[in-house]
Protein backbone atom coordinates (compact mmCIF):
# COMPACT_ATOMS: atom_id res chain seq x y z
CA UNK A 1 0.00 0.00 0.00
CA UNK A 2 2.85 2.57 -0.69
CA UNK A 3 3.74 4.63 -4.17
CA UNK A 4 7.49 5.54 -4.92
CA UNK A 5 7.05 8.56 -2.85
CA UNK A 6 6.39 6.71 0.14
CA UNK A 7 2.32 7.78 0.81
CA UNK A 8 -0.35 5.16 -0.46
CA UNK A 9 -3.08 6.62 -2.61
CA UNK A 10 -5.96 8.01 -0.64
CA UNK A 11 -8.34 4.95 -2.35
CA UNK A 12 -5.86 2.69 -1.10
CA UNK A 13 -5.98 4.25 2.82
CA UNK A 14 -10.18 3.92 2.34
CA UNK A 15 -10.31 1.12 1.30
CA UNK A 16 -7.90 -0.65 4.45
CA UNK A 17 -9.70 1.88 7.03
CA UNK A 18 -12.89 0.70 5.46
CA UNK A 19 -12.08 -3.38 5.46
CA UNK A 20 -10.92 -2.61 9.03
CA UNK A 21 -14.11 -1.45 10.02
CA UNK A 22 -15.96 -4.32 8.47
CA UNK A 23 -13.57 -6.62 10.91
CA UNK A 24 -13.86 -4.63 13.90
CA UNK A 25 -17.78 -4.63 13.56
CA UNK A 26 -18.40 -8.13 12.01
CA UNK A 27 -15.75 -10.52 12.64
CA UNK A 28 -13.38 -10.08 15.61
CA UNK A 29 -14.32 -11.95 18.54
CA UNK A 30 -15.52 -9.58 21.52
CA UNK A 31 -14.61 -11.30 25.08
CA UNK A 32 -16.82 -8.95 27.31
CA UNK A 33 -19.85 -9.62 25.52
CA UNK A 34 -19.44 -13.88 24.70
CA UNK A 35 -16.34 -14.26 22.52
CA UNK A 36 -18.65 -12.91 19.73
CA UNK A 37 -18.84 -10.38 17.22
CA UNK A 38 -20.63 -7.27 18.20
CA UNK A 39 -22.82 -7.65 15.23
CA UNK A 40 -24.11 -11.04 16.15
CA UNK A 41 -24.17 -9.48 19.89
CA UNK A 42 -26.56 -6.32 18.61
CA UNK A 43 -28.79 -8.79 16.44
CA UNK A 44 -29.58 -11.15 19.38
CA UNK A 45 -29.61 -8.45 21.71
CA UNK A 46 -32.82 -6.86 19.53
CA UNK A 47 -34.52 -10.17 19.05
CA UNK A 48 -34.60 -10.78 22.30
CA UNK A 49 -35.56 -7.52 23.53
CA UNK A 50 -38.02 -6.38 20.99
CA UNK A 51 -41.67 -7.32 21.21
CA UNK A 52 -43.33 -8.56 17.99
CA UNK A 53 -45.66 -6.42 16.41
CA UNK A 54 -49.49 -7.38 16.35
CA UNK A 55 -51.50 -6.81 12.82
CA UNK A 56 -55.50 -6.87 13.13
CA UNK A 57 -56.98 -7.05 9.85
CA UNK A 58 -60.65 -6.57 9.76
Amino acid sequence: MSTTQGEAPLSDVELATAEWVDWYCHRRLHGEIGHMPPAEYETNYYLETTKPQVTVTT
